[in-house]
């Protein structure tokens, strides 16, 4: 197994702070490891947040299907955000934005992830695996 680099709070709060975001109404953030990235975008924007559930992978990282699948019903009012930032922690093929943004044609919709694949990425130049602060919220 390869070995996990820690990335702190700070460190992703820096440089969100210093990313050049593009003018957004909402952040829609990917269940479960999207949340706090999208909850920190959301507040340093000033912008509305929602959640999406979409299952694929389980806590090991392993697909549990062959494609990703919304969890919810997404009939909410996106009328009322024209631009939209999906966001994630890490994407690694992609399909899991790809599904999202699908469902969303009649907006301008961007896709944003700390790690990965994606319009817009935080760490672009991390390549392992990650240890992110949420996922050891309570284990000291």
């Amino acid at each position: 197994m390869r070995d996990k680099i820690d990335i702190t709070f700070d460190a992703i709060s820096e440089a969100l702070y210093a990313f050049d975001f593009p003018e957004i109404d909402l952040v829609l953030g990917i269940g479960r490891g999207g949340v706090y990235p999208a909850c920190m975008i959301s507040h340093q924007l000033g912008v509305a947040m929602k959640i999406i559930r979409v299952s694929h992978r389980n806590d090991l990282n392993e697909p549990m299907q062959d494609s990703p699948k919304i969890m919810d019903d997404i009939k909410w009012d996106f009328f009322s955000y024209p631009r939209i930032l999906i966001v994630d922690d890490v994407a690694v093929t992609g399909k899991t934005l790809a599904l999202v943004k699908e469902k969303l044609i009649d907006n301008e919709v961007h896709t944003f992830v700390l790690k990965g694949t994606a319009d817009m990425v935080l760490f672009p130049k991390v390549k392992s695996c990650v240890n992110w602060p949420w996922n050891n919220a309570g284990k000291e």
